[in-house]
Order: structure tokens, then C-alpha cells, then sequence
């Protein structure tokens, strides 16, 4: 695969190989000493070990922080700052999945910022620090293909004590640089495949319903969700198929950006499960996509529908508006089953004794603002029970 280079905004190196770029590129920049901020389950695999040795044997001390495991957490940002002044570092290096990359945005803000709590920062605190410092050297590199923290300009950081996503939002978290190296995510097992896929896929879906206007995402998210219709089952399927890897890094990337338009009512319920049941958020964003597409469905057929013929969903193309949009919710059952997605949530451990504590997380939530169809609690309460 031929490493492309372009930037929207960040400049992004894209593809195989990619990785192997990093080292010069940090010395370029008068980088000596970063820190690698990844997750506890791929820090001491071959790909997280084989990059770690690359920086080294290109001439930086490296050192690796890897206290991240499951949704980020606020305590994890504290440690992690820790390890960054320990090893006296001048750049940070997000290596992984959505949390690891969300993190370490997050530990690169609060080495050079003010306060002692990351939560501070979050948009909807009441007293709201400013970023008024700027951030060390940070560039980024995905290890899966589902939130494409790697472009995005917030980080989900959660409560330790209440378990409530916060959102870190400005520009100053954009990464200067992404390595999107396709070959780091050769390794990932069907099941996370599947599930950080969905996520993509939701991102993109979710941004196209957004009312907001902003016709540059609406096309970015048309064609996240072409190229991710026709790439997610060939990589679940196909573990080795850099190609298909490759369009999912890419897909993953452009719901990212295109969600600038904001999200839905599917994000809102995907927060409340992780919140509530610790669910993996690309997991309960696919258990619960067509759910919320059949009530969205009233408010969004015409968008539905074209998004049925952007997927190439049979036939979609010689419909009517409305079976078209049908046949956009039954093709996400069918590819949820194809991918080893739970229908239901109950596959899950979720039960109708969780449905108060979920709508009330999900009420709260930002995303449902711009979802295509007002979600009231009454609703959040209708989704889940039919989700069970």
C-alpha cells in the first residue's frame, strides 16, 4: 500500500508502512524524549513492543505509559501525567485504541496546564478552566478502526466515582501529526474488529442524520458509510486483508471528522451503557443502532433511503422513499447478525431493571440534542425496553 499525505486538518500519513515514519519525524520536530501512552492489553504485544524499539533504535528515550484498560477514566489521565513528568518527557505518542488516544490527549493537557483534575476541563463544568497553555508535541497513531480519536478534537474521559462520560473539547487537542498505518490493526480479533467497525459505522450514519448544517460532513459522512458498508464484513471475515483494513482506518477517520455536525440519540444510549453496564462503546453502539433507526425512521426516511443506495442495499436503488429507508434499517440487522452483533441487549447482561438508570444517563446526554427526531425520557425509556 502506497503512504499517502494529506491533512483535513491534521496532516495524516495513510498507509501501510506509515508507522515506521514516526521516529524521524518526532527528531524533525527536536523531539528527545517521548512517552508512549497505550493500553495495559497492548503494551506487551509484538505490534506495541516492535514500535517502541523502533523509537529507540532511531535515537529517542522512550518510555511507555500503559495504565489504560476499558473506557478512560479521570484517574488514568492523573497517572499518566505522572509517568510523563517522571520520565521528564517533551512529546506524547498515543499508540491504540480510542482510550488509549483519548488519554493521551488528556495527559498531554494536563502536563503543561493548570489544576490537578482533568474533569475541570470538561465544557459542561461550571467553572470551566481554559486550555491557556500549549500542548507538548503530540501526534497519533490507531491500533483499531472505530472512534477515529486520532483526527478528532475531544477526548471522552469518564468519572471515576459515577462512572458519567465528560467530553474535553478544543482545537488545541487536535494531534499535529497521524501515522494511519492499516498493518497495526492486522492483528485485532473478528469480535473487536466487528464491534470498533459498528462504531465507525454509526459515526458516519449518526452525522448524516445530524439536522445541523454543515454539507461538507454530510458528504464525508456519505462516503464513510460507502466505504465502510463494503470494507467491515470483508475485514471481519478476513483478518489479513490489508485493503480492506485500510478503507476501515479510512472510514473510521471520516465519521470522525464528519461528526463536527454532531451525533444522535444512538451515542446518547451507547453512553448510558457504558456508563451503567460498562459496556464497550462500539459494542452498544451497533447493539443499539437500528433500534434507534426505527424510531429515527419517521423524521429521516429520505436520508435513510439514501444511504441504502450509498451502501449498495439490494434493490434500494428502484424503491420508493420509504421501503428504501426500511430496507437501510433491515440491512443493519442483517449485517449486525453477519458480524456476531447481539440483536438485543440482553446478549449483554442488560435487564429491564437497568432501563431507569440508563434513561436517566441518557437524558442527560449531549448527543440526543441533534438527533433527527426529539428523544424525550419517555422515549429513551421505549428504545431500551424494545432493545431488552
Amino acid at each position: 500500500m502506497t503512504i499517502s499525505r494529506f491533512a483535513f486538518p491534521t496532516t495524516i500519513h495513510f498507509g501501510a508502512g506509515a508507522s515506521a515514519l514516526v521516529a524521524d519525524h518526532l527528531k524533525s520536530k527536536g523531539v528527545k524524549r517521548p512517552l508512549i501512552v497505550t493500553d495495559k492489553g497492548l503494551a506487551p504485544l509484538p505490534v506495541a513492543r516492535k514500535f517502541a524499539q523502533a523509537l529507540a533504535d532511531g535515537g529517542l528515550a522512550v518510555a511507555t505509559f500503559s495504565g489504560i484498560w476499558g473506557n478512560p477514566m479521570a484517574s488514568m489521565v492523573g497517572t499518566g501525567v505522572a509517568a510523563y513528568r517522571a520520565h521528564g518527557a517533551d512529546a506524547v505518542v498515543g499508540f491504540g485504541g480510542g482510550a488509549a488516544l483519548d488519554v493521551a490527549k488528556l495527559v498531554a493537557l494536563m502536563a503543561t496546564n493548570a489544576g490537578d483534575d482533568v474533569l475541570e476541563y470538561a465544557w459542561d463544568h461550571p467553572q470551566v478552566r481554559t486550555i491557556a497553555n500549549p500542548l507538548p508535541y503530540f501526534v497519533a497513531l490507531p491500533t483499531t478502526s472505530g472512534t477515529g480519536s486520532e483526527v478528532g478534537r475531544s477526548s471522552v474521559v469518564s468519572d471515576d466515582k459515577t462512572h458519567v462520560k465528560k467530553i474535553v473539547f478544543s482545537q488545541r487537542l487536535l494531534a499535529k501529526v497521524v501515522f494511519a498505518d492499516p498493518a497495526l490493526t492486522l492483528d485485532l480479533p473478528p469480535q473487536i474488529t466487528a464491534a470498533t467497525g459498528m462504531d465507525a459505522l454509526t459515526h458516519n450514519i449518526e452525522s448524516y442524520l445530524s439536522p445541523a448544517y454543515h454539507p461538507l460532513c454530510d458528504g464525508i459522512a456519505l462516503e464513510g458509510v460507502r466505504i465502510a458498508a463494503r470494507a467491515l464484513p470483508v475485514a471481519v471475515r478476513e483478518p489479513s486483508n490489508l485493503a480492506a483494513r485500510g478503507d476501515m482506518m479510512m472510514a473510521s477517520m471520516m465519521g470522525a471528522i464528519a461528526f463536527q455536525k454532531d451525533l444522535g440519540a444512538v451515542h446518547s444510549c451507547a453512553h448510558a451503557l457504558s456508563t451503567v453496564a460498562d459496556l464497550h462503546h462500539g459494542l452498544a453502539n451497533g447493539i443499539m443502532l437500528d433500534h434507534v433507526m426505527r424510531f429515527n425512521l419517521p423524521a429521516a426516511a429520505g436520508k435513510m433511503a439514501e444511504m441504502a443506495r450509498v451502501a449498495q442495499v439490494p434493490g434500494a436503488g428502484t424503491m420508493n422513499e420509504a421501503d428504501a429507508a426500511a430496507a437501510f434499517i433491515g440491512w443493519i440487522v442483517q449485517l449486525k447478525a453477519q458480524l456476531g452483533i447481539p440483536a438485543k441487549l440482553a446478549a449483554s447482561g442488560v435487564n429491564p431493571g437497568h432501563i431507569d438508570a440508563l434513561v436517566a444517563v441518557a437524558i442527560d446526554d449531549i448527543c440526543h440534542q441533534t438527533n433527527p427526531r426529539p428523544c424525550t425520557r419517555e422515549d429513551f425509556a421505549r428504545i431500551f425496553a424494545d432493545a431488552i
